[in-house]
């Protein structure tokens, strides 16, 4: 039997001490890891909503002959966030609301204001059983050319 104080060789009562250190930790390293991926869907589906309300106010006050109603710029803008959130499988689409300040005369303003409530990948979902959905919003104002 070798020496227990020799160099390069570990005590036999702590050989598998560090299986057990990593079989209790891992669960807790891959909680993290999901919830990092999880907040940066969460960011990417903001931009991406973002992105959205934008491409719906630009294409709505483009000079075209006739103008684009409300419900056309809203289909354009719900098209644009369908083709591109990343939603876990869930239908969901967002909410989008077309204000006209004035008509669509020139100089009046336009403002597409899109609101999407995230279901999340993994951790998503029972995050907002704990704390309530997470919404996101955004808004995009634009003048009428």
């Amino acid at each position: 039997m070798p020496h227990p104080n020799r160099p390069g060789r570990a005590p036999r009562a702590s050989r598998g001490s560090a299986a057990i250190e990593f079989a209790i930790l891992l669960p807790f390293l891959v909680m993290v890891l999901v919830g990092i991926i999880d907040v940066n869907l969460i960011f990417y589906d903001d931009a991406i909503i973002t992105n959205a309300a934008r491409a719906g106010a630009r294409a709505g006050t483009v000079v075209q002959v006739p103008p684009l109603t409300t419900s056309q710029i809203a289909s354009i803008t719900t098209s644009y966030a369908q083709g591109s959130l990343v939603t876990g499988g869930s239908a969901t689409s967002p909410t989008v609301t077309v204000t006209q300040s004035n008509g669509t005369t020139t100089g009046s303003t336009l403002q597409v204001a899109v609101s999407y409530t995230y279901q999340g990948l993994l951790l998503g979902s029972k995050f907002s059983a704990l704390v309530g959905p997470v919404v996101l919003n955004a808004t995009a104002v634009m003048i009428y050319e």
